[in-house]
């Protein structure tokens, strides 16, 4: 399982109550925690105010993934953001949670695709490619949550029912 949050604006309408400013990333709104398997598919969504740390996130999608999936889950991967609490909790849950950090050789400005996690920024892409997605119009947090999951219903029923890529054909690939 991979562990990520991304930061969302809030529409004008949306009460102050339930969004905050997140300082990282000068976005005022609504902070969404996803955890996505190893394919891209969404285990669970929690959504937060902006302002609330990556540790909140992390450890409440960690108990609604232990509790959906039960014993099944053995290791979660999450960024740099999250820090020991989430690890600790894990260590709680019986999940090993494991910090994958940057490559140093790597350049430090711009977005590095990191090894495994780069099917949540994937799962993170798509999802923004649904209008109601891309800023935050609900008043209610739960509301948001089930959107996420409508669109990742839309997003499965696409890969079952798309046909194959036209490069599969070239290649010989395509059954």
């Amino acid at each position: 399982m991979i562990i990520d949050t991304q930061s969302v604006r809030a529409a004008a309408g949306v009460p102050r109550t339930t969004t905050g400013p997140d300082a990282n990333k000068k976005v005022s709104g609504r902070k969404r925690g996803l955890a996505v398997d190893v394919m891209g598919l969404i285990i669970g969504v929690v959504v937060l105010a902006a302002s609330a740390h990556d540790n909140a996130a992390g450890t409440a999608l960690l108990d609604r993934v232990a509790e959906r999936c039960g014993m099944r889950l053995e290791k979660a991967l999450v960024d740099q953001g999250f820090k020991d609490e989430v690890v600790i909790h894990g260590a709680l849950l019986d999940i090993d949670v494991e910090v994958v950090r940057r490559n140093p050789a790597d350049p430090g400005k711009g977005f590095v695709p990191q090894p495994k996690r780069w099917v949540m920024e994937q799962t993170n892409g798509t999802l923004m490619l649904h209008r109601r997605l891309a800023r935050e119009y609900d008043h209610r947090p739960d509301n948001f949550a089930s959107r996420v999951y409508w669109a990742s219903t839309a997003n499965i029923a696409r890969r079952l029912t798309a046909p194959a890529p036209a490069w599969r054909d070239t290649l010989g690939l395509a059954a």
